[in-house]
């Protein structure tokens, strides 16, 4: 099958071609099936670029045994979250506590009996689905559809990690509504959440790299993570997020002059990481109160 197959993928790891065989036969229909014939290989294939969604492992390896296999896949980040399913034969002793202990969801016993496979798999699939979703979810903010603040205190965290592995300069804009309160109190907060929405299409609209990280800080207020980028480009996108702002034409309450909702932003950035993420973060606190001290409408850094 092509890499664009959609289907969930499994990874069989056993030292017998047999069941590895026996098994594909199996479970092909419905699934990607990729097959290793030792722990080595299952942990480089695991830990590739398109990890599969389960694993079916064997216990009774030559060299690096299925628990060994278990415990290195479960004390990794990059694939803890991938359930594991021991193959044992019933004739041998099973330790269940032991496989559960290192984070196996289940087993299934060899001479393999079909119906039960097919079953111990799907339901485990369906469970992963389900816990993905809830945890991407869980970084979601439910009105704007972006990154929530959850999702923010962990992203400025790694960014400046990253940022301070790599030399790369490091800048926050925390954006927020002017006079949003107000508009709120006047129209409603039926009114209230549609300005966020669209606050939030324009500030994704002005956005193109992968490393432009954009979250709902809280309330009316949206922050911006920008790896890799210095002070001048900061402002720059700052200048391009208000112009796209300016362009809903959103108007103010009593508007009789025509005056459209506008937003204030402030900028804050490191070049050496000298600064810890959470002075970075009160900086560009500081330049959005300066912002809204000189007027609202423009732009302030620190």
């Amino acid at each position: 099958m092509k890499e664009t197959d959609s289907r969930e993928k499994i990874l069989i790891v056993d030292d017998n071609k047999q069941n590895i065989e026996m098994l594909m036969e199996l479970l092909n229909e419905e699934y990607r099936i990729t097959a290793a014939v030792n722990g080595e290989r299952a942990i480089k294939m695991a830990m590739s670029d398109t990890p599969p969604d389960l694993i079916l492992l064997d216990i009774i390896m030559p060299g690096m045994d299925g628990y060994q296999v278990c415990s290195l896949l479960k004390n990794d980040d990059k694939t803890k979250h991938i359930p594991i399913i021991f193959i044992t034969a019933v004739s041998e002793v099973m330790d269940s506590t032991k496989g559960f202990s290192l984070g196996a969801v289940d087993y299934i016993t060899k001479p393999f009996h079909p119906p039960a496979v097919k079953s111990r798999v799907k339901l485990h699939l369906n469970l992963k689905r389900k816990q993905d979703l809830l945890e991407k979810y869980a970084f979601i903010d439910a009105l704007t559809e972006i990154h929530n603040r959850r999702s923010f205190d962990k992203e400025i965290i790694n960014k400046w990690k990253q940022a301070n592995d790599t030399g790369q300069p490091l800048s926050i804009l925390m954006i927020d509504v002017d006079n949003f309160k107000e508009q709120n109190d006047t129209y409603g907060h039926g009114y209230g959440d549609e300005v966020l929405r669209k606050i939030a299409i324009a500030i994704k609209k002005a956005l193109r790299r992968e490393e432009e990280f954009l979250a709902r800080y809280g309330g009316d207020e949206f922050a911006v993570v920008l790896l890799g980028t210095g002070p001048e480009n900061a402002w720059k996108l700052a200048e391009i997020i208000r112009a796209n702002i300016d362009s809903f034409k959103i108007p103010l309450s009593e508007s009789i002059n025509g005056a459209y909702l506008t937003v204030s932003i402030g900028i804050a950035t490191t070049s050496d990481q000298s600064i810890s993420a959470q002075e970075l973060l009160t900086n560009a606190d500081k330049a959005l109160y300066l912002a809204k001290q000189n007027g609202r409408n423009r732009i302030e850094k620190t």
